[in-house]
């Protein structure tokens, strides 16, 4: 005790000679100005990770909300350390001007970042990515509502104060602190002693260690897209990402084998019969009542397949609009990019169906209910080979409601449908309709009568936004009925993908790899066939939309193969395969009533029965044989591998076409 009470007049002591230091490293009024701006950043980022860790579908105990929090706080403690030491470093007034600037500009890109990361993870249970916020900022214009919709005035004052504190708030700290104004290049602070780069040296070797702490790997098993920071989560994918993109399976493609020449062949029961697709938006298989009859939200698609060819299990191939689009309207995968490289000129490696009809003599027309901009829409609709070409801008608004950020109620596209259809009924025509009503965030036109299908207030709206399109897809087929078109038209009625609320902790669809947002209706009616129903129980995908079309028009493919398979053909199971739409997030393999996920190494694989456990609750992948699962692993890179080299091989054969059409410069053509 006595030796207790001899230490207590050292801490004094050392407080004095540990700020006689600090001190003599930076002047008291830098301190201030830096810790002012640093500190409640640091406190500000770890307090938004806290709260994405408690509310998460699994909170974890002491351990693992320490685990979860670890790179955040050592991420933080770093960066607070480089700049420190940086300014230690720095004392000219030149180095310390451009410094400053370089501080600010960096305090205020930080909070924007990982406060963008929070929401997006908050709205989506998904974390950021450095390739959407490529996008972002190279299509802002397009998905501006989107970013509108979920910004709330809290939100809007939240960061005026964070843009305001982060430029003003240090000056003003130190006024309060010291009774001066002082910004640290106006003053070089206390002259540097001899040997003073060797703190500064020390102080940024710690903020590496800090940093590098940060990108450790979870210790309690949780996935490290979550635990890590969102900063170092979002630089450690970029590295990953080019790993991946290295040879690790070996996969190439001939140009020949691709679907590029292929062309329609009548046989002799073939029929210039009108074809319509319906893409409805974001509904999945667990929300139409075919599927599930428990549930009436889709009475008329209900009574639609008591008489229509359905697939009973049905896969889009990536969980996003366009991508679903060129799986069924081109027969091959998409590109498993958020590039939109399937809008750029000719970049499908495929000819698509409305090409295909056009050299039969079919009109091709494209209706959507959503606005042109999102996703170079018209570029898309061109690529797949449409003549017409009708988006929100080109419809009459007046008596219809926005129902989201993307465009107004489905039924504004009926009254462009008839003028069309009454200038084509002689056909035959190829007629596609794309719906936005079910899209995030929800709603239905204020005059259709709602209804409770869930106790979640969420999935209710969503649900009545699937029981309104329903309401609208019986107003179609009235259409052609009315028309007298209905007996002469095959229709495919489908969804582009699903839709997430939890159930594994993500939300809508783009990287929702479970069964929610992969699982899709998908039926073919044609009122020539198929009385009583016919179902096909076999897993399979919706590149078989464009096959199966062909195949109940009476043609036959010549000059290549598509990747799907004709549904009206006996089919074998075969393995399905599946991609998020982010790079390297996630793939999943589908073999009958088995599913394996690979999530890239950044949580654990997942393996699930689904005869068992439908709603993939149950991971069973520690029952598996690890050769087994290696070899699930490797198909599923060596497919992905084969889709980037199938349009890799297709653009680098436009290119070399292109050079060689084109004249060398002095030359002429031949023949002038």
């Amino acid at each position: 005790m006595k030796i207790l009470l001899n230490f207590v007049p050292m801490i004094p002591s050392a407080g004095r000679r540990m700020a006689s230091r600090l001190r003599g490293l930076l002047a008291y009024e830098d301190w201030v100005y830096l810790l002012s701006l640093l500190v409640p950043l640091l406190v500000y980022n770890v307090a938004l990770k806290v709260v994405r860790i408690a509310t998460q579908l699994n909170v974890p105990g002491p351990l693992g909300f320490a685990d979860q929090l670890r790179s955040d706080v050592f991420f933080n403690l770093g960066y607070a350390a480089l700049w420190i030491g940086l300014f230690v470093a720095v004392r000219g007034r030149f180095g310390r001007a451009a410094l400053l600037a370089a501080f600010h500009l960096a305090c205020l890109l930080l909070p924007v970042l990982t406060t963008a990361a929070h929401f997006y993870y908050k709205t989506t249970g998904s974390t950021l990515d450095y390739s959407l916020i490529v996008l972002t900022l190279t299509s802002f214009e397009e998905i501006r509502g989107v970013i509108a919709s979920e910004m709330t005035g809290l939100h809007w004052g939240l960061l005026s104060a964070v843009l305001f504190y982060g430029i003003a708030g240090p000056a003003v700290a130190v006024r309060l602190a010291s009774g001066d104004w002082h910004v640290p290049v106006w003053a070089e602070g206390p002259s540097r002693p001899r040997g003073a780069w060797r703190p500064a040296l020390a102080t940024c070797l710690a903020a590496g260690a800090f940093v590098l702490l940060s990108a450790l790997p979870s210790a309690t098993g949780v996935g490290n897209y979550f635990a890590r920071d969102a900063i170092v989560n979002m630089v450690l994918n970029e590295v990953a990402t080019a790993r991946i993109e290295e040879p690790q399976v070996v996969s190439s493609v001939s140009v020949e084998d691709l679907p590029t020449d292929t062309r329609l062949v009548p046989t002799p029961r073939a029929e210039k019969r009108n074809v319509v697709l319906v893409f409805l938006e974001s509904v999945r298989a667990r929300s139409a009542t075919p599927y599930n009859p428990e549930l009436e939200t889709t009475p008329f698609l209900d009574e639609l397949a008591e008489d229509s060819l359905m697939a009973e299990n049905a896969y889009a191939v990536v969980p996003h609009t366009s991508k679903s689009m060129v799986a069924a309207h081109c027969g091959v995968e998409p590109p498993l990019d958020t590039k939109m490289t399937e809008s750029e000129p000719d970049a499908i490696p495929a000819r698509c169906l409305p090409e295909l009809l056009e050299e039969q003599g079919y009109s091709t027309v494209f209706f959507q209910s959503a606005t042109e901009n999102f996703e170079r829409r018209r570029a898309l609709v061109a690529n797949f080979g449409y003549e017409e070409f009708y988006p929100l801008e080109s419809m009459d608004t007046e008596g219809h409601h926005r129902v989201n950020y993307f465009g107004y109620e489905d039924d504004i596209m009926l009254e462009p449908s008839r003028r069309w259809l009454e200038e084509h009924r002689d056909g035959p025509f190829m007629a596609t309709y794309l719906t936005v009503t079910s899209h995030h965030d929800y709603n239905v036109p204020p005059d259709f009568e709602t209804k409770e299908f869930s106790d979640k207030e969420l999935v209710n709206r969503y649900q009545n936004t699937v029981h309104y399109q329903d309401a609208f897809l019986k107003k179609l087929f009235e259409q052609y009925k009315e028309l007298g078109l209905y007996d002469e038209t095959v229709f495919v009625v489908m969804a582009d993908h699903g839709e997430g609320f939890g159930e594994h902790g993500l939300y809508q669809h783009d990287n929702t790899i479970y069964n929610e947002g992969i699982k899709i209706p998908l039926l073919f009616h044609d009122p020539r066939r198929f009385e009583g129903g016919r179902v096909v129980e076999t897993p399979v995908q919706n590149l078989s939309v464009l096959p199966t079309v062909v195949d109940l028009l009476g043609y036959r493919i010549e000059g290549g193969e598509y990747r799907g398979r004709s549904l009206l053909d006996p089919l074998e199971p075969r393995p399905l395969k599946v991609s998020c739409w982010v790079e390297n997030r996630c793939l999943a393999l589908i073999d009958g009533d088995e599913k394996y996920i690979y999530h890239f190494g950044h949580r654990e694989e997942e393996y699930f029965d689904l005869s068992e456990d439908p709603l993939e609750k149950d991971n069973i992948i520690g029952r598996q044989r690890e050769e087994r699962i290696d070899r699930l692993r490797n198909e599923l890179l060596f497919w992905e591998a084969y889709v980037r080299a199938m349009y890799e091989q297709h653009i680098a054969s436009l290119r070399q076409e292109e050079t060689t059409a084109t004249p060398m410069e002095g030359t002429s053509p031949a023949g002038d």
